[in-house]
């Protein structure tokens, strides 16, 4: 496995510059499965391993993709099945999302429980819910949910929870109903708004998107279109505790600053200074930052997917701070692995009590895309050479990641696969002496 090597304690400075949402990308491939005519042309696409899996799911139902560069065309007027491959939706949750457009345009889809990070229990009892008040048959059984409708109807859905994932599979679902659906309860985070849009530019109806309501007029069919999906505020999020994680100062490019309000309002309140224009957010670092609280809430709370890097950035903060996880029971697995680096943080059920402290170099292992880029800041950080493992998780979700990171200055490095030599095999294979028998010189 390929791993970065890091050498810390070097103040970050410069600009960096964000990508298109991963989050926003994946609903949006999933939703082009809804275009009975014409191609959809997407911009910018990311190259991450999250984007490829979907890709891949697509293909497997008889999507065409035309790659050019980061612009990818796709055509989906030939969908010849409903059922993609249990390994490959094994590897990602989001594939989970191709549910509702396969459902509202084909009449059925089949498709085995989704995979993904190992941060705690992420039922999809939500999204099997609202298929069913639209009038979709729906079966769970031996890992495999089987939807059929012949015809969605509109109706009233009420989310016992904002799940982001049930709003996106419902909502596109609902976009082919017959009749208006009203989404009770409804996610608001800005990568639902995003698949709002793309889906009004390929001829939907959709009302209050952002919002704890949504209205969706279902029309007949909808067509192909050209879309730019949003920046990555998460990306966004990481880079900016990176500046202030190393005491540095720089400009986050294509930052949207509404979609990280409480991030920005954190930092603010630990001390650094942040200017935000319509081309990104500019922060400097205090020398002298100040411990908080945070807790993850919903959008528009503090997201869930900035707790492991502010866990990070507290760790080297003076004082005591109180991180409150609401939203996944099991999102604390870093706290171990910082600790390696002696950060000083206890666990009690979804809280962790943080006592500032510096850090040090150590070797750890990424277990989950955010806690990983939590390392990686940890890392940028603390005295001496840490080496992060199994980076497989954290390329899920960032982009070159180590060369953004590089042109602010910080001394990372990616080592690839053949250059992690094992340690060469015995010449002889050990073996059971038989009685009587002994090892000879040179032997």
């Amino acid at each position: 496995m390929a791993l970065y090597r890091i050498e810390g304690g070097v103040p970050l400075t410069g600009t960096i510059r964000v990508g298109t949402a991963k989050n926003a990308v994946l609903p949006i491939l999933a939703a082009a499965l809804l275009a009975e005519e014409g191609t959809t042309e997407l911009e910018e696409i990311p190259n991450l391993r999250d984007v490829a899996t979907m890709e891949a799911v697509l293909e497997s139902l008889g999507v065409r993709i035309e790659r050019r560069g980061t612009t990818h065309r796709l055509d989906a007027r030939a969908i010849h099945s409903t059922e993609p491959p249990a390994e490959l939706v094994g590897l990602m949750r989001a594939s989970v999302l191709v549910m509702g457009p396969l459902l509202a345009r084909m009449g059925e889809v089949r498709i085995a429980l989704p995979g993904g990070c190992n941060i705690g229990s992420r039922p999809i009892d939500q999204h099997l819910k609202g298929f069913q008040a639209l009038g979709a048959e729906v079966q769970l059984e031996q890992g495999i949910v089987t939807a059929r409708a012949s015809r969605l109807l509109g109706t009233t859905i009420y989310f016992d929870f904002p799940s982001v994932g049930a709003t996106e599979n419902v909502l596109m679902a609902a976009t082919l109903a017959h009749g208006e659906t009203v989404i009770e309860n409804a996610a608001q985070e800005p990568e639902i708004v995003d698949l709002a849009n793309f889906l009004n530019a390929m001829g939907a109806r959709i009302r209050g998107a952002g919002t704890g309501t949504i209205r969706v007029e279902g029309v007949s069919r909808l067509s192909g279109t050209s879309y730019l999906p949003i920046p990555d505020r998460i990306e966004a999020g990481t880079y900016l505790v990176a500046f202030a994680l190393t005491g540095g100062e720089g400009y986050v490019e294509g930052a949207i600053a509404e979609h990280l309000v409480p991030v920005i309002a954190k930092l603010r309140e630990m001390g650094h200074y942040l200017e935000e224009d319509e081309d990104g957010i500019r922060i400097v670092a205090t020398r002298d930052p100040k411990p908080v609280d945070v807790k993850t809430q919903p959008y528009p709370g503090f997201p869930t997917d900035m707790q492991p890097q502010f866990l990070a950035l507290l760790a080297t903060v003076p004082g005591t701070s109180v991180v409150t996880e609401t939203v996944f029971e099991n999102r604390f697995l870093h706290a171990a692995e910082l600790a390696k680096m002696g950060a000083r943080i206890r666990i009690e059920g979804r809280t962790a009590v943080v006592e500032g402290t510096s850090l040090v170099g150590a070797r750890v292992r990424a277990t989950d895309l955010r806690a990983g880029a939590a390392l990686v800041l940890a890392g940028l950080a603390a005295r001496g050479t840490t080496e992060v493992l199994e980076i497989v998780h954290i390329e899920r979700g960032y982009e070159r990641l180590e060369e953004k990171l590089k042109g602010i200055g910080a001394k990372i490095e990616r080592i690839e696969d053949e250059d992690l030599t094992p340690e060469p095999p015995p010449l002889f294979l050990p073996r059971f002496l038989a009685p009587g028998e002994t090892v000879g010189r040179g032997t």
